[in-house]
């Protein structure tokens, strides 16, 4: 194994390159996913006549879909019907779409384990349905899902790796580049890679553990 040549610093500042692309294209999709995916959870559990329901079965395929196979899509199905994405965008709409229905229905569970006795004494206390829902409903059940969604934000960091399957200049992209040099860097490589991932992923952890340990406090 050469550590030398795998760490020089062209290496290093090309992998660096890609883990910031990587960075940016999860933080964008996380906060795309969850925006939307609150929507239609929120939506899913109102259960609003056809639409909770369309909304609902939409969630399903989705979720039953194969990541990479949206991907795919984002990237060559879409100019097919005339729509042109660069990569970097095609990459951002498969992750939030597939993210958003994950997170939909971590959202519609989180809301629906809500206990039926604070729904039902918050309405006879004169609160709307809306109201309800606003005060009382989504604050308990936002906690609730806060480990199931920091879960879902972690497998969405790690799921920017497939991106490399239409050579969007991520890490993983970068880091095959790299191995592609030499095979006795391959090692080297892949063990800073995994490292690098390691990292944010293990500080997403220990968020979500203090925020678990706060909500019980």
């Amino acid at each position: 194994m050469d550590f030398k040549q795998a760490y020089s610093a062209d290496n290093l500042m090309f992998l660096l390159e890609g883990f910031g692309m990587t960075l940016r294209l999860a933080l964008l999709a996380i906060v795309l996913s969850f925006i939307v995916g609150l929507l239609v959870g929120v939506v899913c559990y109102a259960r609003i006549p056809i639409v909770s329901k369309l909304l609902g079965l939409l969630v399903e395929m989705v979720r039953n879909l194969p990541l990479l196979l949206i991907i795919f899509f984002a990237r060559y199905g879409l100019p097919e019907f005339g729509i042109q994405l660069n990569l970097f965008w095609a990459a951002i709409l498969a992750l939030t779409v597939f993210e958003a229905a994950m997170i939909a229905e971590i959202v519609r569970s989180g809301l629906r384990s809500v206990d039926r006795g604070l729904v039902e004494a918050s309405r006879a206390s004169g609160l709307g349905a809306v109201q309800t829902l606003r005060h009382v409903v989504l604050p308990i059940g936002l906690r609730r899902m806060v480990p199931p969604l920091v879960s879902q934000f972690i497998s969405l960091l790690k799921d920017t790796s497939l991106t490399v399957i239409i050579s969007l200049a991520e890490l993983t992209h970068n880091a095959n580049i790299i191995m592609g040099q030499n095979i006795n860097i391959v090692m080297p490589t892949l063990l800073l890679v995994a490292a690098l991932y390691f990292v944010v992923n293990y500080a997403l952890s220990l968020a979500a553990r203090r925020l678990e340990v706060r909500r019980h406090a």
